[in-house]
């Protein structure tokens, strides 16, 4: 009997005599509890959200085509798992047990995958993941489900802007791991100190990531055995990389939470910036205070994503029907419980020698941010 169904859109360019030999690129999204419309239309499909250079929405809402779509070179199922986008359980009292945590998780979309494959005979083809966020510990996971549940061997896994992965990281390596996008975001806000700011981005991280491994981190492993002036001395060096003042970094023991970034780095403005993506500016009921009201890039994209894809599913898609399109789904609590999805990926790819891995990240996301991907990797 169903407990839950699966939505899903499924693209197959036209014309291919051989599909043995095109590649299939399953789409995961993350949350966990969002669907696939962000990949969907805001990166890999062939239509593209509506949006201004800047990344606003325009009105009226919608889509246009996307000239960099891969559906050019490979088919794409975009899948939204349990509770998000039209995905749901059968009835509300269905227990939530086997689809809400890392593992129910993965053990659900790996039975799901092997039937879409099976059903829609691409058992021969070249099989790729792709995930973003905590889509990156959905499909690290099941890289090895599949191997050893489903006997599915994949090709490639793509993680767009990665998580932990189940990597346990706290203290100094973790405090100070945050210090590149924190530079990264200040550059692109002309934070930074002249020097540095008349340079290209990527000719001024080296010089950021080499102090945060050689300096950074040990410093902060000293803790209170630091002399006063090797205290002031990382305490300029922080400043000068992050674009904040030196008495905040001093006042906050030499640790800039992520919170306090966002809030304090355009307080002389006026503004608080993005969490998911630091070009976005917000706007806060006061200037005081360690943390912004909300994350204003976020409401941005719900302004104009929620819109354009119920508008492409109906219209364009004529798909029917009268359920809510959850942009964020119920699935909590979440069962985080045995998160080992980093070290599955690393057995996945020992265990098959044709399993590739890409990382991508953006130097402006602060959830997932770059150098914590690139010091995981």
């Amino acid at each position: 009997r169903p407990t839950a169904g699966v939505f899903y859109t499924y693209y197959e360019r036209d014309g291919i005599q051989d599909r043995a030999n095109r590649p299939l690129v399953i789409s995961f999204n993350g949350g966990p509890g969002t669907p696939s419309v962000w990949m969907e239309l805001g990166y890999t499909g062939p239509r593209m959200l509506n949006a201004d250079d800047e990344g606003y929405p325009t009105e009226p809402y919608g889509f246009k085509e996307n000239q960099n779509s891969i559906l050019d070179v490979a088919d794409i199922v975009y899948v939204d798992p349990v509770n998000t986008g039209y995905s749901r359980t059968v009835t509300p009292e269905t227990p939530k047990t086997g689809f809400f945590g890392v593992n129910q998780d993965i053990k659900y979309l790996a039975e799901w995958i092997n039937t879409f494959v099976t059903r829609e005979n691409r058992w021969a083809s070249p099989k790729f993941l792709i995930g973003e966020s905590y889509g990156t510990t959905r499909v690290s996971g099941l890289a090895l489900e599949l191997q050893d549940a489903q006997w599915m061997y994949l090709n490639g896994v793509v993680l767009v802007s990665p998580t932990d992965l189940g990597i346990s990281r706290s203290g100094p390596v973790s405090d100070a791991l945050r210090l590149p996008y924190f530079a990264a975001t200040a550059w692109y806000h002309k934070k930074l100190p002249a020097d540095l700011q008349g340079k290209e981005l990527t000719t001024v991280l080296p010089e950021i990531e080499d102090f945060t491994i050689n300096e950074y981190i040990p410093a902060l492993s000293r803790g209170g055995y630091l002399s006063d002036d090797q205290n002031k001395a990382i305490a300029a060096k922080v400043a000068r990389y992050s674009g904040l003042s030196e008495k905040v970094v001093s006042d906050n023991n030499l640790v800039i939470s992520y919170n306090l970034f966002w809030k304090e780095l355009l307080r002389d403005q006026g503004y608080t910036i993005g969490r998911l993506d630091s070009r976005y500016r917000g706007i806060d009921k006061q200037t005081a205070g360690d943390g912004p009201d909300y994350n204003p890039e976020l409401t941005t994209w719900l302004q104009e994503f929620t819109p354009a894809i119920n508008i492409y599913l109906r219209n364009e898609l004529n798909y029917k029907t009268d359920l809510k399109y959850n942009m964020f789904g119920n699935v909590f609590p979440w069962d985080n419980k045995n998160d080992h999805t980093g070290e599955n990926l690393r057995q996945a790819i020992a265990e098959n020698p044709y399993l590739h891995l890409l990382i991508q990240s953006g130097y402006y996301d602060g959830a997932c941010d770059y150098f914590n991907a690139k010091y995981s990797l």
